[in-house]
Protein backbone atom coordinates (compact mmCIF):
# COMPACT_ATOMS: atom_id res chain seq x y z
CA UNK A 1 0.00 0.00 0.00
CA UNK A 2 2.49 2.53 0.55
CA UNK A 3 4.53 1.48 -2.40
CA UNK A 4 1.26 2.42 -4.34
CA UNK A 5 0.84 5.46 -2.46
CA UNK A 6 4.40 6.90 -3.45
CA UNK A 7 3.98 5.87 -6.80
CA UNK A 8 0.65 8.10 -7.02
CA UNK A 9 2.40 11.01 -5.67
CA UNK A 10 5.19 10.42 -8.10
CA UNK A 11 2.85 10.71 -11.12
CA UNK A 12 0.91 13.60 -9.76
CA UNK A 13 3.95 15.97 -9.11
CA UNK A 14 5.08 14.60 -12.37
CA UNK A 15 1.67 15.08 -14.00
CA UNK A 16 0.51 18.72 -11.98
CA UNK A 17 4.77 19.99 -13.19
CA UNK A 18 4.81 19.49 -17.05
CA UNK A 19 3.81 22.33 -18.99
CA UNK A 20 4.26 21.16 -22.18
CA UNK A 21 1.98 18.24 -24.04
CA UNK A 22 5.73 16.48 -24.62
CA UNK A 23 6.61 16.77 -20.60
CA UNK A 24 3.17 16.05 -20.37
CA UNK A 25 2.72 12.96 -22.57
CA UNK A 26 6.44 11.69 -21.13
CA UNK A 27 5.13 11.40 -17.89
CA UNK A 28 1.98 9.78 -18.85
CA UNK A 29 4.03 7.11 -20.70
CA UNK A 30 6.04 6.31 -17.99
CA UNK A 31 3.49 5.44 -15.34
CA UNK A 32 1.80 3.35 -18.54
CA UNK A 33 5.56 1.59 -18.66
CA UNK A 34 5.59 1.35 -14.79
CA UNK A 35 2.07 -0.69 -15.34
CA UNK A 36 3.44 -2.77 -17.73
CA UNK A 37 1.82 -1.05 -20.90
CA UNK A 38 4.59 -0.12 -23.88
CA UNK A 39 1.69 1.95 -25.62
CA UNK A 40 -0.32 5.00 -24.28
CA UNK A 41 -3.27 7.60 -25.64
CA UNK A 42 -4.90 10.12 -23.99
CA UNK A 43 -7.78 12.47 -25.64
CA UNK A 44 -9.54 15.48 -24.72
CA UNK A 45 -12.63 16.84 -25.91
CA UNK A 46 -13.69 20.19 -24.67
CA UNK A 47 -17.18 21.06 -24.97
CA UNK A 48 -16.61 24.57 -26.88
CA UNK A 49 -17.01 26.07 -28.92
CA UNK A 50 -20.14 23.77 -30.09
CA UNK A 51 -19.44 24.07 -33.70
CA UNK A 52 -15.33 23.31 -33.29
CA UNK A 53 -14.74 21.72 -30.03
CA UNK A 54 -11.07 22.05 -28.76
CA UNK A 55 -9.45 18.84 -28.67
CA UNK A 56 -6.19 16.87 -26.84
CA UNK A 57 -4.81 14.15 -28.83
CA UNK A 58 -1.80 12.86 -27.45
CA UNK A 59 -0.34 9.31 -27.95
CA UNK A 60 2.77 6.83 -28.64
CA UNK A 61 1.75 4.96 -31.51
CA UNK A 62 3.26 4.36 -34.42
CA UNK A 63 2.92 7.44 -37.01
CA UNK A 64 1.45 4.33 -39.52
CA UNK A 65 -1.27 3.56 -37.14
CA UNK A 66 -1.80 6.66 -36.42
CA UNK A 67 -2.33 7.84 -40.02
CA UNK A 68 -3.86 4.70 -40.85
CA UNK A 69 -6.97 5.34 -38.24
CA UNK A 70 -7.02 8.36 -39.48
CA UNK A 71 -7.74 7.83 -43.33
CA UNK A 72 -9.60 4.54 -42.23
CA UNK A 73 -11.99 6.91 -40.29
CA UNK A 74 -11.61 4.20 -37.73
CA UNK A 75 -12.85 6.66 -34.74
CA UNK A 76 -16.59 6.35 -36.01
CA UNK A 77 -16.40 2.74 -35.66
CA UNK A 78 -13.93 2.11 -32.41
CA UNK A 79 -15.89 0.93 -29.85
CA UNK A 80 -13.33 1.95 -27.19
CA UNK A 81 -14.61 5.19 -28.14
CA UNK A 82 -18.15 4.33 -27.96
CA UNK A 83 -18.17 3.02 -24.68
CA UNK A 84 -16.40 5.72 -23.44
CA UNK A 85 -18.78 8.45 -24.69
CA UNK A 86 -20.97 6.83 -22.15
CA UNK A 87 -19.16 5.23 -19.09
CA UNK A 88 -16.97 6.52 -16.93
CA UNK A 89 -16.63 2.25 -16.34
CA UNK A 90 -13.09 0.60 -17.64
CA UNK A 91 -13.40 -1.68 -20.66
CA UNK A 92 -10.58 -3.86 -21.60
CA UNK A 93 -9.99 -4.77 -24.88
CA UNK A 94 -11.53 -8.62 -26.59
CA UNK A 95 -12.48 -10.08 -29.42
CA UNK A 96 -16.18 -9.90 -28.24
CA UNK A 97 -15.54 -5.82 -27.65
CA UNK A 98 -14.33 -5.83 -31.17
CA UNK A 99 -17.03 -8.13 -32.81
CA UNK A 100 -18.77 -5.04 -34.62
CA UNK A 101 -15.66 -4.60 -36.61
CA UNK A 102 -13.09 -7.28 -37.13
CA UNK A 103 -11.64 -5.26 -39.77
CA UNK A 104 -10.45 -2.65 -37.07
CA UNK A 105 -9.64 -5.02 -34.68
CA UNK A 106 -7.33 -7.06 -37.33
CA UNK A 107 -5.57 -4.48 -38.77
CA UNK A 108 -4.75 -2.36 -34.88
CA UNK A 109 -3.52 -6.27 -33.88
CA UNK A 110 -0.76 -6.20 -37.04
CA UNK A 111 0.31 -2.98 -36.00
CA UNK A 112 1.26 -4.08 -31.76
CA UNK A 113 -2.13 -3.20 -30.38
CA UNK A 114 -3.60 -6.56 -29.23
CA UNK A 115 -4.26 -5.94 -25.48
CA UNK A 116 -5.51 -2.82 -24.10
CA UNK A 117 -7.38 -1.15 -21.66
CA UNK A 118 -8.72 2.09 -21.73
CA UNK A 119 -11.39 4.63 -19.34
CA UNK A 120 -12.64 7.74 -19.60
CA UNK A 121 -13.46 10.52 -17.35
CA UNK A 122 -15.66 13.13 -17.14
CA UNK A 123 -15.79 16.70 -15.05
CA UNK A 124 -18.31 19.15 -13.48
CA UNK A 125 -17.48 21.39 -17.21
CA UNK A 126 -18.32 18.82 -19.13
CA UNK A 127 -14.67 17.95 -20.51
CA UNK A 128 -14.34 13.98 -21.81
CA UNK A 129 -11.40 12.51 -21.84
CA UNK A 130 -9.97 8.98 -22.59
CA UNK A 131 -6.42 7.16 -21.91
CA UNK A 132 -5.89 4.16 -23.13
CA UNK A 133 -2.77 1.30 -22.21
CA UNK A 134 -1.64 -0.97 -24.61
CA UNK A 135 0.60 -3.75 -25.26
CA UNK A 136 1.69 -6.03 -28.03
CA UNK A 137 2.48 -9.29 -25.94
CA UNK A 138 0.83 -10.49 -22.81
CA UNK A 139 -2.97 -10.64 -22.19
CA UNK A 140 -4.30 -8.92 -19.42
CA UNK A 141 -5.18 -11.34 -17.05
CA UNK A 142 -7.34 -10.61 -14.36
CA UNK A 143 -4.87 -10.91 -11.65
CA UNK A 144 -3.37 -7.29 -13.23
CA UNK A 145 -6.57 -5.84 -12.95
CA UNK A 146 -7.48 -6.72 -9.38
CA UNK A 147 -4.21 -5.44 -8.15
CA UNK A 148 -3.72 -2.55 -10.66
CA UNK A 149 -7.27 -1.44 -10.63
CA UNK A 150 -6.60 1.26 -7.64
CA UNK A 151 -3.93 2.69 -9.85
CA UNK A 152 -5.35 2.64 -13.31
CA UNK A 153 -8.15 4.40 -12.32
CA UNK A 154 -6.51 6.95 -10.44
CA UNK A 155 -4.10 7.30 -13.42
CA UNK A 156 -7.19 7.88 -16.11
CA UNK A 157 -8.78 10.66 -13.55
CA UNK A 158 -5.18 12.00 -12.93
CA UNK A 159 -4.39 12.52 -16.54
CA UNK A 160 -7.45 13.63 -17.02
CA UNK A 161 -7.05 16.78 -14.55
CA UNK A 162 -3.80 17.46 -15.88
CA UNK A 163 -5.06 17.47 -19.40
CA UNK A 164 -8.07 20.24 -19.09
CA UNK A 165 -5.16 22.09 -17.13
CA UNK A 166 -2.96 21.58 -19.68
CA UNK A 167 -5.07 22.99 -22.40
CA UNK A 168 -6.44 25.61 -20.55
CA UNK A 169 -3.45 27.03 -20.19
CA UNK A 170 -3.27 27.22 -23.95
CA UNK A 171 -6.18 29.38 -24.27
CA UNK A 172 -6.81 32.98 -23.25
CA UNK A 173 -8.06 32.60 -19.52
CA UNK A 174 -11.62 33.66 -19.50
CA UNK A 175 -13.52 35.21 -16.64
CA UNK A 176 -15.96 32.82 -14.57
CA UNK A 177 -19.54 33.41 -15.75
CA UNK A 178 -21.05 34.44 -12.94
CA UNK A 179 -25.52 34.06 -13.41
CA UNK A 180 -28.21 35.41 -11.20
CA UNK A 181 -30.91 32.95 -9.63
CA UNK A 182 -33.04 34.50 -11.39
CA UNK A 183 -31.22 34.51 -14.96
CA UNK A 184 -30.71 31.05 -14.60
CA UNK A 185 -34.49 30.22 -13.48
CA UNK A 186 -35.58 32.00 -16.59
CA UNK A 187 -32.69 29.98 -18.78
CA UNK A 188 -34.35 26.80 -17.58
CA UNK A 189 -37.63 27.57 -18.50
CA UNK A 190 -36.67 29.24 -21.88
CA UNK A 191 -34.78 25.69 -22.39
CA UNK A 192 -37.68 23.71 -21.75
CA UNK A 193 -39.17 25.34 -24.79
CA UNK A 194 -40.96 28.29 -23.18
CA UNK A 195 -41.82 31.48 -24.74
CA UNK A 196 -40.71 34.82 -22.64
CA UNK A 197 -44.68 35.09 -21.72
CA UNK A 198 -45.06 31.57 -20.80
CA UNK A 199 -41.92 32.49 -18.33
CA UNK A 200 -43.84 35.71 -17.18
CA UNK A 201 -46.85 33.90 -16.42
CA UNK A 202 -44.64 30.94 -14.48
CA UNK A 203 -42.47 33.16 -12.76
CA UNK A 204 -45.13 35.86 -11.61
CA UNK A 205 -42.72 38.50 -13.19
CA UNK A 206 -43.65 40.54 -16.48
CA UNK A 207 -42.49 40.10 -19.67
CA UNK A 208 -40.29 42.84 -19.41
CA UNK A 209 -38.13 41.82 -17.01
CA UNK A 210 -37.81 38.22 -18.12
CA UNK A 211 -36.55 39.61 -21.51
CA UNK A 212 -34.74 41.81 -18.76
CA UNK A 213 -33.10 38.56 -17.46
CA UNK A 214 -32.73 37.05 -20.58
CA UNK A 215 -30.59 40.44 -22.52
CA UNK A 216 -28.12 39.97 -19.36
CA UNK A 217 -27.56 36.66 -19.42
CA UNK A 218 -26.40 36.53 -23.07
CA UNK A 219 -24.30 39.31 -22.43
CA UNK A 220 -22.64 37.14 -19.58
CA UNK A 221 -21.96 34.30 -21.76
CA UNK A 222 -21.32 35.94 -25.09
CA UNK A 223 -23.93 34.87 -27.59
CA UNK A 224 -26.40 36.74 -29.45
CA UNK A 225 -29.57 34.46 -29.22
CA UNK A 226 -31.69 32.44 -26.74
CA UNK A 227 -31.05 29.41 -28.48
CA UNK A 228 -27.17 29.94 -28.00
CA UNK A 229 -27.42 31.05 -24.68
CA UNK A 230 -28.97 28.32 -23.17
CA UNK A 231 -26.81 25.11 -25.12
CA UNK A 232 -23.54 27.41 -23.67
CA UNK A 233 -25.19 27.61 -20.24
CA UNK A 234 -25.80 24.00 -20.26
CA UNK A 235 -22.86 22.90 -21.65
CA UNK A 236 -20.84 24.74 -18.97
CA UNK A 237 -23.67 23.21 -16.31
CA UNK A 238 -24.86 26.90 -15.00
CA UNK A 239 -28.64 25.30 -15.25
Amino acid sequence: MKREIVWREEQSEALTNATTEETFFAAIAKAARDLGFEYCAYGLRMPLPVSNPKMLLLSNYSTEWQQRYASENYLAVDPTVAHGIQSAMPVVWSPQLFASCPDFWTDASGHGLKHGWAQSSFDAKSNVGMLTLARSQEEITLTELRENSVQLSWLAQAVHEGGVRLASMKRDAEPAIMLTAREVEVLRWTADGKTSGEVAQIMDISERTVNFHITNSLVKLGVVNKTAGVVKAAMLRLL
